[in-house]
């Protein structure tokens, strides 16, 4: 990514966009526990390249 957009994605990102796209990921263990559940969230320009990327290995 950081190649050919000049930034950088976590992984949560990552996995934000493959759960819209129907990919389900294990059960994240690292939970804090807290009900809030306040995570930051994919801005679109990421969220377009993490969907490039999937479709350029055909998970999408």
């Amino acid at each position: 990514m950081e190649n050919n957009y000049e930034f950088s994605v976590t992984n949560l990102y990552i996995a934000q966009v493959k759960r819209k796209h129907g990919i389900i990921e294990h059960e994240n263990y690292n939970q804090t526990g807290k009900s809030d559940g306040k995570q930051p969230q994919c801005s679109p320009d990421k969220e377009k390249a993490i969907e490039e990327a999937l479709k350029h290995f055909k998970m999408i």
